[in-house]
């Protein structure tokens, strides 16, 4: 069998199918695509994946789109190595964090990463020009249905963007629910390891690197603080988490990120020091 993975350093859900892969213990060929010089709209890459985003997986010629589909597909050919609860209760919690994360957290993290760090990095690199060929080059149905004009509006108008608050508390909600799932477990679902945890892991990673960890330390979340912890002390985690990034994009998370931050406590509450 082979596996070709189209993916970006940048992208959440392409960081989630490099988890569940590795977690696997399978082999994958990749094809970088570089979300933030647009290369996700060459028309050869929209013939594979038509939303113009990674990831895309293509195995023995048959192509998956869309990364909870990926995992759940990698899961039916891989069945012994699965990452899904077999116990159908668990599976049915695991499934509600996945359709949560698709139905609300992920539309947030690209209102959130776009807000505090890409649309600096965007201008960046593609100036004023090319920044609005970017914006222009989006398809009417990515992300969500909206996500061309909420983009549109978060590069130009920032955290005053119509809805950018909401995104930032949305967010930060399923910290909370985190922090309650989390009360006297290791992880999410059933006390083991899981597509839960798998899945929720490049979310809470974003914030990390966008100098965000004031969402859950300093007593906040407890209990994120210390599942994100074990997460990180997982040996894998760096190799398909970390590495894949670019180290100019390392840097812009991290320096956009901090320069966002006192906005992001200010709209959540949070008190800051310094």
């Amino acid at each position: 069998m082979s596996y070709t993975l189209y993916h970006h350093g940048s992208s959440v859900c392409a960081a989630k199918v490099r988890f569940a892969m590795d977690e696997k213990g399978l082999d994958w060929d990749g094809v970088y695509i570089d979300i933030l010089k647009g290369e996700q709209f060459d028309p050869e890459y929209m013939k594979l994946n038509p939303k113009a985003v990674v990831p895309t997986l293509v195995h023995d010629g048959t192509v998956i789109i869309d990364s909870t589909v990926i995992c759940e597909y990698l899961d039916q050919i891989e069945p012994g190595t699965s990452v899904h609860p077999t116990d159908p209760v668990e599976r049915a919690q695991a499934r509600y964090w996945t359709k949560a994360v698709d139905e609300d957290l992920h539309p947030a993290c690209g209102a959130m990463t776009f807000l505090c760090s890409h649309r600096h990095t965007v201008l960046k690199n593609l100036g004023p020009e090319g920044a609005e060929k970017f914006l222009a080059s989006t398809p009417e149905f990515s992300v969500t249905s909206d996500w061309k004009s909420f983009k549109d509006a978060i590069v130009r108008y920032g955290f005053e963007a119509p809805g950018a608050l909401e995104k930032v508390k949305l967010y930060d909600s399923y910290l909370h629910k985190m922090e309650d799932a989390l009360e006297g477990n290791d992880w999410l679902v059933g006390n083991k390891f899981s597509i839960a945890d798998i899945a929720l892991t490049p979310y809470v990673n974003r914030l990390a690197m966008m100098s965000m960890r004031g969402m859950w330390q300093n007593g906040r979340l407890p209990n994120v603080e210390r599942w994100f912890a074990a997460i990180e002390a997982r040996p894998n985690f760096k190799k398909c988490f970390l590495d894949w990034v670019p180290e100019d994009l390392t840097n812009d998370l991290r320096e956009n990120g901090t320069k966002s931050w006192p906005e992001v406590a200010e709209i959540l509450g949070i008190e800051t020091h310094g």
